[in-house]
């Protein structure tokens, strides 16, 4: 008897279908569920005394809430793309502590402040630093609140409930959970490496050793970038009021009022090259000036030290330092470290030019505190 002449037999037929294919779904869904629950891949276990896995994924707005949760670091450097070279390892030594680098490529103020919160809600931390761009000063910071990248608020909940956990299992089960799943599971065989060092650290730049001086002029000079998207070309126009908003050095302002007096507070303004700083007499140049300005006010009430390396300077005048407008070498980023270390000590300028100090809290002598046993 053929099937499609028989109505029952053909009716019989798709729900058999409808039936396996049903069962089938709903056993590879619990299993991918199960697989991303075991494997755990964005640290939603992590907790003091219970350290996170391998970060394995290339999305750091996933990655650090586990870092942060995980309890082995006191100290955390929060920024852009342009604080990422900071070395945890050099500042636990220049400034004592147990430092993760939590700085996130092209990251919003928004997504900053989030992640600061998060820190926040932690504990009270040692020291916070708060490396600034120019995203600080737009006038649009409460409107362009994150970027094409997904940005989980979910993993953002300072303490979330059991219900909550559950449901963020049940959020990160896609396909790129799956994948960064495989690749913890391929970590812990030993046949792949970690993408991230365990306290946030990545040299995320071309090996030094194929530095192209050529090649970095052209994307200095060009007004674009090797890494990560530029801050964009000087418009001309006419220069800006001083009260004109500023909506993110409001929330940078809460941020450092939420900070206990003991934790030391660092905000930086980083070394951009002087293709992309504001040059004076321009729009751009004034309304720097203006955030600037405005950070050392909230700074000097806060408690805060400020350092400014965001002007001409011996380093960012210097094409050989930049792959980009952007993005310095590692040499500077030690220097950095160094800088901000004497600038909180002194509170005093940089005599060769470096970096000058628009705010300081004198800092308190204390004692390093050595990491934990397998902290990196």
């Amino acid at each position: 008897m053929r099937l499609d002449h028989d109505p029952t037999a053909r009716d019989s037929a798709w729900r058999r279908f409808a039936v396996a294919f049903a069962l089938g779904s709903l056993v590879l869904g619990a299993g991918a569920i199960g697989f991303v629950a075991a494997t755990d891949p964005y640290g939603l276990r992590a907790a003091p005394g219970r350290a996170p896995g391998p970060l394995m994924d290339s999305n750091q707005r996933f990655l650090y809430p586990q870092i942060v949760r995980g309890g082995a670091y006191d100290s955390a450097v929060i920024g852009t793309s342009t604080a990422r070279l900071l070395d945890p390892r050099d500042l636990d030594r220049a400034l004592g502590g147990r430092f993760a680098n939590l700085a996130m490529n092209a990251a919003t103020p928004f997504e900053q402040r989030a992640m600061a919160r998060l820190v926040l809600a932690q504990g009270a931390p040692r020291t916070m630093l708060l490396a600034l761009d120019s995203t600080w000063c737009e006038a649009d910071a409460d409107t362009r609140l994150v970027t094409p990248r997904p940005f989980p608020n979910w993993l953002y909940e300072p303490d979330p409930s059991p219900m909550m956990r559950h449901l963020s299992v049940l959020r990160q089960v896609n396909w790129q959970s799956l994948v960064t799943g495989a690749d913890v599971v391929l970590h812990r065989i030993g046949h792949r490496p970690a993408r991230i060092r365990s306290d946030g650290y990545a040299v995320f730049t071309p090996p030094d050793e194929h530095y192209d001086a050529a090649r970095a002029a052209r994307h200095i000079h060009g007004g674009t970038t090797a890494v990560e998207g530029a801050e964009g070309a000087e418009e001309p126009g006419r220069a800006p009021e001083v009260s004109q908003a500023m909506p993110a050095l409001d929330w940078l302002d809460a941020l450092l009022a939420a900070m206990p007096s003991a934790t030391t507070k660092l905000l930086a303004f980083m070394p951009v090259h002087v293709a992309v700083q504001g040059r004076p007499g321009t729009a751009r140049g004034a309304r720097e000036a203006a955030c600037k300005a405005r950070v050392a006010a909230i700074g000097r009430r806060r408690g805060a030290t400020v350092v400014d390396f965001r002007m001409p300077s011996p380093v960012t005048t210097q094409d050989r330092n930049y792959w980009d407008p952007l993005h310095y070498r590692l040499p500077v980023a030690a220097r950095i470290v160094e800088a901000l270390a004497r600038a909180r000590t002194t509170g005093a300028d940089d005599e060769a030019g470096f970096f000058r100090v628009l705010a300081h809290a004198p800092a308190e002598a204390a004692p390093a505190e050595p990491a934990p046993d397998g902290a990196e």
